[in-house]
């Protein structure tokens, strides 16, 4: 019923938010998935790494055929178009594959399994769908808040980063000065950040296929509720980033008659803050920012991990760190309320598990009201905490540090270390 239910409240978001994007003339999440049935994906690498997924309540064998049919379908697409001279180059050339095998494993569970297999498989779909479904929901939301909140707040987080250091600044010039190798490098972890989650929870989902049961917490339930929460608060907090408000745009695109002025990132801002009028296509995504809340969420799933995805998951924390501020797309304040709102989610969702303890509810407690004080001091406040750089950088840090600080350590008190076994007593020897 759970389940069930939880289906009916996705499908009726989805439904609400294509509804508003048919309101300003292009197409909502529905109509965008529906369209990677047959025309070229624009999440090739996301429907394969959502059909893994999908895998994990499967046997080997179904494995095998089911990785071997999406791939034998991707061919036949791309022969296809080949033969009619399709030389479109948006989207990718695969990805259709995997999708079918999603939907195809869900007929298969609705017509040929029954019981708690039947259950199993849907739940397993329903996983990868609602992954490729959050990014639709996604480009979706951040359509709604560029056409619905024509002014954005940037000269008031831009005022105060000064309390920083303005580290988006100074972010972008060591970018610039690594060239293209850097620049790849980041891009490369910045965009395939979902891809990189889907990698961590396919260690903590390996058993489901053996245990026949999903365990109660994992990073897919963190990161879809990180992704409808979110972009809620850039309708509360719109803001556009560096780049865009003082610069020319990403990848030199956007013109900069929106921008206060070409200043990124080679000269901070001085002017005082002051809502400012920008365009309708740019979205308001940055406060806070997701990214750094997403790579969060995959940096702590991966600590139970083995080394290999400790040590990966730091790095994507850091290399998403430094893309989001080296490229402008955010500023030093979003990053710290990223981590904080990451958090609270993260403990928000543990705490519901565990019923709600007062351990739990003061831990989310303290994270929400740390995340509300952020976004009240960079609104009501940033004047005041750019003229005491040395008194309001310490502080802001110092809170993002004791909502960590709670964390790890309540968290540690409910997963308690396991008692070490008692050493068996001598037995005395025979003569």
């Amino acid at each position: 019923m759970l389940w069930a239910a939880a289906g009916v409240a996705v499908l009726g978001f989805l439904i609400t938010l294509e509804i508003a994007a048919r309101h300003y003339g292009l197409p909502g999440p529905i109509t965008s998935q529906v369209q990677e049935v047959v025309f070229r994906p624009k999440s090739g690498p996301l429907l394969y790494a959502s059909m893994a997924l999908m895998m994990v309540v499967l046997t080997r064998r179904e494995r095998v055929i089911a990785a071997g049919a999406a791939i034998g379908i991707d061919v036949g697409f791309f022969l296809v178009r080949w033969v009619i001279g399709d030389r479109a180059t948006d989207g990718h050339p695969f990805g259709n594959g995997a999708l079918w095998v999603i939907l195809g494993c869900a007929v298969i569970a609705v017509t040929r399994r029954t019981g708690h297999e039947r259950a199993l498989l849907l739940k397993g779909v329903g996983l990868a769908l609602l992954l490729v479904a959050g990014r639709k929901t996604g480009d979706t939301w951040l359509l709604i808040t560029s056409k619905t909140r024509p002014t954005v707040l940037d000269q008031y987080v831009a005022t105060a980063d000064h309390a920083l250091g303005d580290p988006s600044w100074i972010a972008g010039r060591i970018v610039r000065a690594t060239g293209p190798i850097g620049a790849h490098v980041l891009d490369f972890v910045y965009i395939q950040l979902a891809v990189a989650a889907v990698v961590v929870t396919l260690y903590q989902l390996r058993h489901v296929a053996a245990e026949r049961r999903f365990p109660r917490h994992h990073l897919v339930r963190t990161f879809l509720a990180i992704g409808l929460v979110g972009p809620a608060i850039y309708m509360i907090f719109p803001v556009v980033g560096p780049v865009f408000a003082y610069g020319p745009g990403a990848f030199g695109t956007g013109g900069l008659h929106w921008a206060v002025a070409d200043l990124w990132p080679n000269t901070p801002p001085v002017n005082a803050p002051h809502p400012m009028s920008f365009d309708q296509l740019t979205p308001r995504n940055c406060m806070p920012s997701l990214h750094t809340a997403w790579a969060t969420a995959i940096f702590i799933h991966s600590r139970k991990g083995p080394r290999i995805l400790r040590f990966a998951g730091a790095f994507w924390l850091i290399a998403t760190l430094g893309a989001t501020l080296g490229f402008g797309y955010h500023y030093g304040a979003d990053l710290i309320a990223g981590v904080v709102f990451t958090l609270t989610i993260e403990a928000a969702l543990r705490a519901h598990d565990r019923g709600w303890e007062r351990s739990g509810i003061r831990l989310v407690a303290h994270g929400a009201t740390v995340f509300v004080a952020l976004l009240v001091s960079y609104r009501c406040l940033p004047t005041e905490m750019a003229g005491l750089p040395w008194v309001c950088g310490p502080l802001l840090v110092l809170a993002m540090l004791s909502v960590v600080y709670g964390y790890v350590r309540t968290t540690r008190l409910w997963e308690p270390e396991a008692a070490a076994a008692p050493r068996p007593e001598p037995q005395p020897e025979l003569v």
